[in-house]
């Protein structure tokens, strides 16, 4: 059975940084995607960034530039630095693994970050 565990959620201003992490048990880490989604009050949950288990990525238009996913197979753990956050960036995040192009067959609890003004 897959577990994802998130950490390194919390409060920072406007135009700081955090770096989430996303310890995984079980052995498929290495073998499948990796994503990170995202969940606003009142808002649907956002595909913010994925990387193959190749080392590919890509993001969602509104974290491009800003965001950066990665991950170390050899730790079973991924990553997703954040930097220049806006209030806007408030939400609970989570991490993902999947097969499919979404890489979203399991998900972590997820870690609230909040950004303020």
């Amino acid at each position: 059975q897959v577990q994802l565990v998130e950490s390194g959620g919390g409060l920072v201003q406007a135009g700081g940084s955090l770096r989430l992490s996303c310890a995984a048990s079980g052995s498929i880490f290495s073998r499948i995607a990796m994503g990170w989604y995202r969940q606003a009050p009142g808002k649907e949950r956002e595909l913010l960034a994925i990387i193959t288990s190749r080392g590919s990525t890509s993001y969602a238009d509104s974290v491009k530039g800003r965001f950066t996913i990665s991950r170390d197979n050899a730790k079973n753990t991924g990553y997703l630095e954040m930097n220049s956050l806006k209030p806007e960036d408030t939400a609970v995040y989570y991490c993902t693994l999947g097969i499919g192009v979404r890489a979203n067959d399991y998900w972590g609890q997820g870690t609230q970050v909040t950004v303020s003004s």
